[in-house]
């Protein structure tokens, strides 16, 4: 068996979360839980052959529902921000819940990411764990019943594909995303400013103090939100520049080249020279939102091992749709029909330099 299941706790209410390994022929091991759709682990193959868990996370279910920062969890219904927690789709206005000062973040104050998704176990050489989670009409203020499942797939050459699909049977807006963080050289090792990071994004969205994009869409010529030819995250992350300073570091919606294909194409690579561990993104998603962990400081709940949150000791790379879409006609578009299929797909491919 290449998958493996464990309880790995039991809620307050007394349901119980489990979590699900995937190995592959090369040793790769991701773990996943019930809880969230939460990856857990990802182990994979530094350089010299040495597996080392590459993404932050806690040790206990508790800190999972407890803590903050979202580790590893799948994100919906819609990610990012809502402005005000407000939108109008067809005429009508909705007021969803508010918990980002005074916008929506991450689908409210009980998103996906706090949601038991029903698992199936897919045996076989390329593993596979679907989760399903029905959201009904009026869950945080959003419209329809909306059908979600999510395939995680490890696949033969180290590859974590992650496929969302959702259907819906009254109009909605939608965009969802996983909100892993990533430290390639060890979950618990200083910070990710020397890692080296590409990303095939020609404009980024300029924000608000909130976070809160502008409706701009601006080039990331000559400012620091270029990383068009690879570079160290740290390089320009504390030079003076409104935005980042807005953020405290990047945590930007960064839009890619060509915008929506519909193919899945390598839209960012990200190269840890200490371990040689390389994280090359493919998705068919049209953005990404680029984040480095600036908000991790809460000493309530530390991280696996004890390690003290810190802010900068991570990256996330959110693929996904503009954030506030619904309230800019110029960006990309999160609504989803009854008639429709939401389907994309984002693969983390690790490899060695």
């Amino acid at each position: 068996m290449s998958i493996k299941k464990k309880l790995f706790g039991i809620l307050a209410d007394g349901r119980e979360v489990y979590s699900y390994t995937l190995r592959n022929k090369n040793g790769m091991k991701v773990k996943i839980m019930s809880y969230g759709g939460t990856i857990l682990e990802i182990r994979t193959a530094d350089r010299n052959g040495c597996f080392t868990d590459v993404i932050g996370g806690y040790d206990s279910l508790a800190s999972y529902v407890g803590g903050d920062g979202y580790q590893g969890a799948l994100i919906g219904r819609v990610g990012n921000r809502i402005c005000d927690g407000r939108f109008s789709l067809d005429g009508k206005d909705y007021t969803l819940a508010v918990n980002n000062g005074k916008n929506h973040l991450h689908g409210g104050l009980e998103g996906f990411d706090s949601k038991i998704w029903e698992a199936r176990e897919i045996d076989g050489d390329e593993p596979e764990l679907m989760l399903s989670y029905t959201s009904p009409d009026g869950e945080e203020g959003y419209p329809g019943t909306l059908t979600v499942k999510v395939t995680y797939k490890l696949t033969e050459d180290n590859g974590l594909s992650i496929n969302y699909k959702a259907t819906t049977d009254k109009k909605t807006v939608i965009n969802l995303t996983n909100h892993s963080y990533f430290n390639l050289s060890g979950c618990a090792d200083g910070n990710v400013l020397d890692h080296e990071l590409f990303l095939d994004a020609d404009s980024y969205l300029p924000t608000d103090d909130t976070l809160i994009p502008t409706g701009e869409l601006k080039s990331v010529e000559g400012t620091p939100f270029d990383f068009r030819k690879p570079k160290t995250i740290g390089r320009d992350i504390f030079c003076d520049d409104t935005a980042l300073k807005y953020a405290g570091g990047y945590d930007h919606c960064l839009n890619f080249r060509g915008g929506e294909t519909g193919k899945i194409e390598k839209r960012a690579e990200l190269y840890d020279p200490k371990s040689g561990r390389v994280m090359s993104v493919y998705t068919d998603q049209p953005c990404v939102q680029f984040y480095t962990a600036n908000f991790l400081n809460n000493e309530k709940y530390p991280m696996k091992c004890g390690f003290r949150q810190t802010p900068k000791s991570f990256v996330c790379l959110e693929t996904q749709h503009m954030p506030d879409s619904i309230n800019h006609p110029n960006f990309t578009s999160c609504v989803l029909d009854a008639r429709e299929v939401y389907d994309y797909t984002t693969i983390y491919k690790f490899s060695v330099r």
